[in-house]
């Protein structure tokens, strides 16, 4: 299904805020909204959150593979305009890292003026076949291919609220990194029963500060909200 950013925000104020948490996260109450959306497919949404901790990354792949189709996007990215303009005002230097890639929707308006590498743990091979320009490679954000400080800038978008080892993904995200990291996750409440395969939430600042060790008087530590997202930039 697609909406529009615009649309997907009202709808995910509606019910992450209007309803109480006696709603919100009852089964019964939110499966009819869920087959509705989803289809068929609304088991996978229902049942993600128990499994995570004790399936593999290959059936996780493959889970997120069977529900593309239904996934609320719009042109193949969580990203609003001004979310990707503010991430390519602050690019720093001339190689770049995109982790949790997707649909190669940032990378590609990225590799116009940069060197772009992208790695995420499921490429469509459509994606690897229509933006030659950028290097693509299949790899886990918890164990990154790449040498330490091998790129200038890393930026990850709406992929830290999929991880299940979060913090070492942080450290992996930071490792890579020469001189810049940049970092966007959701900003929401955490419920049982999302419209995404979310494990991890970041309802207030202080959440993202706490995963990255920072202390917010540290001036080399950008944190602000765009767009209903948390924008995290840190100078490595």
């Amino acid at each position: 299904m697609n909406l529009n950013n615009s649309m997907e925000r009202i709808i995910k104020f509606t019910l992450d805020e209007c309803l109480p948490p006696i709603l919100r996260d009852n089964k019964l109450f939110m499966w009819l909204p869920f087959k509705v959306v989803f289809g068929r497919k609304a088991h996978y949404f229902f049942n993600f959150k128990e499994q995570v901790a004790s399936i593999s990354d290959e059936s996780i792949s493959d889970i997120y593979s069977r529900i593309s189709s239904v996934q609320i996007k719009e042109n193949d990215t969580d990203l609003g305009r001004s979310m990707i303009r503010e991430i390519e005002t602050n690019i720093s230097g001339g190689s770049l890292l995109d982790v949790g890639c997707g649909k190669g929707v940032l990378a590609k308006q990225l590799s116009k003026k940069y060197s772009v590498t992208a790695c995420d743990i499921l490429i469509d091979p459509k994606t690897i076949k229509n933006l030659p320009p950028i290097d693509f490679r299949k790899a886990s954000i918890e164990n990154l291919p790449f040498g330490e400080n091998e790129f200038d800038t890393v930026t990850c978008t709406h992929t830290l609220e999929h991880i299940r080892d979060v913090s070492k993904a942080v450290k992996e995200l930071k490792r890579v990194a020469r001189n810049r990291l940049i970092v966007v996750v959701p900003k929401e409440r955490p419920y049982r029963y999302t419209f995404s395969l979310h494990v991890n939430f970041f309802q207030f600042k202080y959440q993202l500060l706490q995963l990255f060790h920072q202390n917010y008087t540290n001036s080399t530590c950008t944190i602000k909200e765009i767009d209903g997202c948390w924008y995290y930039q840190e100078d490595i």
